[in-house]
């Protein structure tokens, strides 16, 4: 989302160099897991062609879109357009991946839920074929 001086509703964050993305993406932490609430909430940006390896989260993921256009994609499925406004529901377990479309950056709220001290299970990277269909929808 871009308020009237054409800027991100959130800063970018710290550059992500580790290892589950392709391309550059940025992480601007919200808000961390704490006593009262079993989630941490995070702002990530992706830069045009940025995407998450495929992955699962074993209780769930919510995202909110906030600027730009980019993709979602649960394994077997076709990937989704997702743009400003969207709200994305995963259920728990689902293997997933979501990120920018070729020619456009995006960002979304992060709502991650955790199961005992595990949030997410980082699997193989998209690769450059699986991302080229996407963007030719």
């Amino acid at each position: 989302m871009t308020t009237a001086n054409d800027e991100s509703l959130f800063p970018k964050g710290d550059k992500l160099t580790n290892g589950y993305f392709t391309g550059e993406a940025f992480l601007k932490p919200l808000l961390p897991r704490d006593a009262n609430n079993d989630f941490a909430i995070g702002s990530v940006t992706f830069g045009a062609g940025a995407r998450t390896n495929w992955h699962t989260h074993p209780k769930g993921q919510v995202l909110i879109v906030t600027e730009g256009k980019g993709w979602y994609q649960e394994k077997g499925m076709s990937a989704q357009a997702i743009t400003k406004g969207d709200v994305i529901n995963i259920p728990k377990n689902i293997e997933h991946w979501h990120g920018a479309s070729a020619a456009n950056k995006m960002s979304h709220i992060a709502i991650t839920n955790y199961k005992g001290d595990e949030n997410a299970v980082w699997l193989t990277p998209v690769t450059d074929e699986e991302y080229a269909v996407a963007n030719k929808q």
